[in-house]
């Protein structure tokens, strides 16, 4: 939690927030039924589809934060995994997008692998 010091300093808009957590939102919504399409075409199964789905959207979410977070957060001498500034939380970044995407992901995983398979 920043100090009163460092909300002077820089402070925590909660617009800004609410408006990185929707882009965010998003983004991994979009990535999701991406994934849905990329497994239905590779004409995956069960586990396999659904560990497709775990590895490519943690795989997202680094890129997220390699990208636009860790270089201003390191820039700025904050701890590596403080997300704090931009989100409410690390969950949003790390794991929101896992539940967030999982229906999309579901339906464009079975409508493509019932369009490839038919």
């Amino acid at each position: 939690m920043p100090s009163e010091r460092e909300l002077q300093i820089s402070p925590v808009v909660q617009e800004s927030l609410v408006h990185n957590t929707r882009t965010l939102y998003n983004l991994q919504s979009l990535t999701a039924s991406l994934f849905g399409v990329s497994a239905g075409i590779l004409g995956l199964e069960s586990y396999a589809g659904f560990l497709f789905y775990l590895v490519f959207s943690l795989l997202a979410a680094t890129l997220v934060y390699a990208l636009r977070v860790a270089p201003t957060s390191l820039a700025a001498g904050k701890p590596l995994l403080d997300t704090s500034r931009y989100f409410r939380g690390a969950y949003d970044v790390w794991a929101g997008g896992l539940m967030n995407g999982f229906a999309g992901f579901v339906l464009t995983w079975t409508l493509f692998y019932g369009l490839v398979r038919a």
